[in-house]
């Protein structure tokens, strides 16, 4: 009796982790895939890179792994970033047409994040200091961010040939993508300058109560700021790692909804939209729920039109069986209907 008390505490304590649900969930997933889904598991070795459905799927999720850093410290605030995907569109143009014309790398490579990082620093302007709804400020480069692209880009689709900007989506390192480590390096730098520094109190502060932070002479200005310039930043490199899977800007696609899977993964990984805590590791977690979750859809045989539907009524489901509230309710539901039986 005493034995089931103790595994029901320790059950009750790990189950209040922000990452216990997410990581039931995309296990199921994973097992589910390798049960029902034919040579989902298999991991082959050739030419001394490993390929598979789950490094197919790990290399899919590093876009939404970058966009999902950047929005993770955006919500934080108790904001939002609606333009990352307009940010990747412009981007992609910008290095695209770089890449055709010869640039050397290091242009191709820095002019985009450049203009990414303006592009962030616009948003965090109109929202720190004109004071405009975060929905609303974003909602204009989303808007625009697209536009613009489509102009740097005449209309036409950019193609070029450049290999060592290739590599970016297309290079391995030690028989696994380079995203990988981009995406990784990205994160761990954040982690390392929220968590080993008081930035990231500082964000979770804002979040929370940006009058008392005020008091207490954390400048809400620059945190947002600070934030906003980083969320285009990870659209940058997003929008870079996209260009070179299909060598060429399409700045009427690339890029075209991301933000809401930004968002979803962000969301699903336990950062809560009203802002405060925040859960990088979740958030990497969200990206991969929602890139395993279109691979099974897939797999499935589902229409693609169909999968947003699918995929917005698993997220409903996840993020209720995170909610302690409907837990609770649920748990009190279910004694209910044991004391009538």
């Amino acid at each position: 009796m005493k034995g089931e008390k103790s595994a029901g505490k320790f059950f009750t304590d790990v189950s209040r982790s922000p990452y216990f649900w997410p990581m039931i969930f995309l296990l199921a997933l994973m097992t589910f895939n390798i049960a029902f889904t034919e040579r989902f598991g298999v991991i082959e070795i050739k030419d001394g890179h490993l390929y598979g459905n789950i490094i197919d799927i790990l290399r899919r999720s590093v876009p939404t792994m970058l966009l999902g850093a950047g929005m993770t410290l955006v919500i934080a605030t108790s904001g939002i970033d609606l333009s990352v995907g307009a940010v990747i569109a412009v981007a992609g143009a910008i290095s695209a047409l770089l890449a055709r014309d010869g640039y050397p790398l290091p242009a191709i490579l820095l002019l985009p994040l450049a203009a990414s990082v303006a592009a962030g620093f616009w948003n965090g302007f109109l929202v720190a200091k004109i004071g405009i709804q975060p929905f609303v400020a974003t909602l204009i480069l989303m808007v625009s961010g697209r536009g613009i692209a489509q102009l740097l880009c005449g209309g036409q689709i950019i193609k070029f040939s450049n290999p060592a900007f290739e590599y970016i989506s297309s290079g391995f390192i030690a028989g696994l993508p380079f995203g990988l480590y981009l995406a990784a390096a990205v994160l761990c730098g954040v982690w390392l300058l929220t968590r080993r520094t008081a930035l990231g109190l500082f964000i979770e502060s804002i979040g929370i109560n940006p009058v008392a932070s005020g008091y207490v002479g954390i400048s809400a200005t620059r945190i947002k700021l600070l934030v906003y310039m980083f969320s285009g930043f990870c659209a940058g490199m997003a929008g870079l790692v996209l260009t070179t899977e299909i060598r060429g800007a399409d700045a009427n696609n690339v890029g075209l909804n991301l933000e809401l899977d930004a968002i979803l993964a962000t969301v699903i990984g336990g950062t809560a939209m009203t802002g405060g805590k925040f859960y990088l590791a979740g958030s990497v977690i969200g990206a991969l729920i929602i890139q395993t979750l279109t691979t099974t859809i897939l797999a499935r045989g589902v229409a693609r039109p169909a999968t947003l539907v699918v995929k917005a009524i698993v997220v409903i489901l996840i993020s209720l069986i995170q909610s302690p509230a409907f837990r609770a309710q649920f748990t009190r539901a279910r004694r209910a209907e044991k004391a009538r039986t």
